[in-house]
Protein backbone atom coordinates (compact mmCIF):
# COMPACT_ATOMS: atom_id res chain seq x y z
CA UNK A 1 0.00 0.00 0.00
CA UNK A 2 2.81 2.03 0.61
CA UNK A 3 4.25 1.88 -2.49
CA UNK A 4 1.21 2.37 -4.27
CA UNK A 5 0.14 5.32 -2.34
CA UNK A 6 3.28 7.18 -2.65
CA UNK A 7 5.26 5.56 -5.36
CA UNK A 8 8.25 2.74 -5.69
CA UNK A 9 11.03 4.82 -4.02
CA UNK A 10 9.62 6.91 -1.46
CA UNK A 11 7.33 4.23 -0.09
CA UNK A 12 9.91 1.95 0.55
CA UNK A 13 11.98 4.95 2.36
CA UNK A 14 8.64 5.35 4.30
CA UNK A 15 8.19 1.91 5.54
CA UNK A 16 11.98 1.52 6.55
CA UNK A 17 12.79 4.80 8.32
CA UNK A 18 9.72 6.73 9.45
CA UNK A 19 9.70 6.14 13.21
CA UNK A 20 5.65 5.79 14.08
CA UNK A 21 4.78 6.21 17.71
CA UNK A 22 1.86 4.46 17.87
CA UNK A 23 3.45 1.21 17.26
CA UNK A 24 5.93 1.09 19.45
CA UNK A 25 8.32 3.59 17.79
CA UNK A 26 9.10 0.91 15.33
CA UNK A 27 9.43 1.47 11.62
CA UNK A 28 6.31 -0.03 9.75
CA UNK A 29 9.41 -2.67 8.39
CA UNK A 30 9.85 -3.50 12.06
CA UNK A 31 6.17 -3.63 13.23
CA UNK A 32 5.17 -5.69 10.62
CA UNK A 33 8.00 -8.04 11.35
CA UNK A 34 7.00 -8.25 15.09
CA UNK A 35 4.07 -9.22 14.40
CA UNK A 36 1.81 -6.18 14.34
CA UNK A 37 -1.60 -6.63 11.98
CA UNK A 38 -0.94 -4.28 8.90
CA UNK A 39 -3.80 -2.67 9.35
CA UNK A 40 -2.79 -1.12 12.61
CA UNK A 41 0.35 -0.08 10.85
CA UNK A 42 -1.27 1.48 7.80
CA UNK A 43 -3.19 3.60 10.48
CA UNK A 44 0.03 4.27 12.09
CA UNK A 45 1.13 5.63 8.94
CA UNK A 46 -1.83 7.30 7.87
CA UNK A 47 -1.52 9.36 11.40
CA UNK A 48 2.07 10.12 11.40
CA UNK A 49 1.50 11.50 8.06
CA UNK A 50 -1.56 13.51 8.64
CA UNK A 51 -2.91 11.91 5.74
CA UNK A 52 -6.63 12.59 4.75
CA UNK A 53 -9.65 9.68 5.21
CA UNK A 54 -9.57 8.81 1.29
CA UNK A 55 -5.84 7.80 1.78
CA UNK A 56 -6.72 6.06 4.88
CA UNK A 57 -9.54 3.63 3.19
CA UNK A 58 -8.14 3.45 -0.16
CA UNK A 59 -7.49 -0.05 0.11
CA UNK A 60 -11.10 -1.35 0.60
CA UNK A 61 -11.43 0.33 -2.94
CA UNK A 62 -11.11 -2.21 -5.84
CA UNK A 63 -7.14 -1.60 -6.91
CA UNK A 64 -8.63 -0.79 -10.91
CA UNK A 65 -10.22 2.26 -8.99
CA UNK A 66 -7.92 3.70 -6.66
CA UNK A 67 -6.76 7.15 -7.51
CA UNK A 68 -2.46 7.26 -7.74
CA UNK A 69 -0.33 9.37 -5.49
CA UNK A 70 -0.95 10.65 -2.37
CA UNK A 71 -4.04 12.87 -1.09
CA UNK A 72 -4.04 15.39 1.34
CA UNK A 73 -6.36 17.71 2.51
Amino acid sequence: MLEETFGAGYGRSVAEDLVLGSVGGRTAVRALADGVPPRQVWDAVCDEMDLDEATRWRHRIDPKERPRGPRRS
